[in-house]
């Protein structure tokens, strides 16, 4: 089976409508349009473990220094606003007040676990090595698909954001009544939200390392700490934009998953069944 590229003239339609995608598959030649290069497609896999990595690692380095902290409880002693988390949660939710370390839930559950700095240190710092190795991969693949154009923000970006989430926001809605709810067309690979958020996620990506590298050479690099307003705030910045990569990640697999098999193999094969761009591949047999 040969592949080749073909320029497809969106004007040569039917006079009757648009070809859709079942009418060219029953064509001898099946069209596909093509999605993701191929080190786009592995970089972007890749980062699921090694966000994990960071995160888990993350969050029990934070156990030895927490970020956002209040005068010792006069009881317990306690300072850690997360650990004020882990307490309420054993105290209020079912199957959690016979919590060992109600204090440590919250390392406990989402963390390599408190007591853990050495080696969290460790894995932390080789994740770290590896997600800007990645992050080199993922820029080489844009460049060399040409993928960047897509990322780049329109001026109708704001008025279209505003339409799409309209769309999403209406979904429920028309689930329940039974209405058809007509999803907004776009003459471009994303629809603006999903240009926003895939553009920000490098620039968080960037800024992330920024931050890491000021936070742990805050006095080799103390013009970059500055750059984030010293050490304390730099923690701060590092901080959420780990919660930046949680909030993008869970809706994106939801949205992902709610869009059905072809989007999720576009990331997979790189090509889509949907034939809605003028570059598509051919195969004959």
């Amino acid at each position: 089976m040969q592949l080749r590229f073909q320029k497809v003239n969106p004007s040569a339609s039917p006079a009757h409508g648009p070809s859709s995608t079942s009418t060219l598959l029953e064509q001898p030649g099946v069209l596909v349009a093509k999605r993701h290069q191929l080190l786009v497609r592995c970089s972007h896999w890749l980062n699921i473990p090694l966000l994990l990595g960071l995160i888990l690692s993350g969050i029990s380095i934070y156990w030895s220094s927490p970020v956002y902290q209040h005068k010792p409880d006069p009881a317990t002693g306690n300072f850690d606003v997360a650990a004020d988390i882990g307490i309420w949660i054993c105290a209020h939710l079912p199957g959690q007040h016979h919590s060992a370390s109600p204090p440590d839930w919250i390392y406990n559950h989402m963390s390599l676990g408190p007591g853990m700095l050495a080696p969290a240190l460790r894995i932390h710092w080789l994740c770290a090595y590896l997600f800007m190795l990645n992050g080199m991969v993922y820029a080489a693949g844009l460049v060399m698909g040409g993928g960047w154009r897509s990322l780049l923000p329109r001026r109708t970006d704001v008025v279209d954001a505003f339409r799409i989430f309209r769309y999403y926001l209406g979904v429920p809605f028309a689930k329940l009544a039974h209405r058809e709810w007509l999803h907004p067309r776009f003459n471009t690979k994303y629809n603006a939200l999903q240009r926003a958020a895939y553009f920000s996620v490098p620039v968080a990506g960037f800024l992330s390392i920024a931050t890491g590298w000021a936070i742990h050479k805050p006095m080799q690099l103390h013009w970059l700490a500055a750059l984030f307003g010293g050490f304390d705030t730099a923690r701060v910045w590092h901080f959420w934009l780990m919660w930046l990569f949680i909030f993008f990640v869970v809706p994106h697999v939801i949205l992902v998953l709610a869009d059905g098999w072809d989007t999720l193999r576009a990331m997979i094969v790189g090509w889509s069944a949907k034939v809605d761009r003028s570059e598509v591949i051919e195969s004959d047999q």
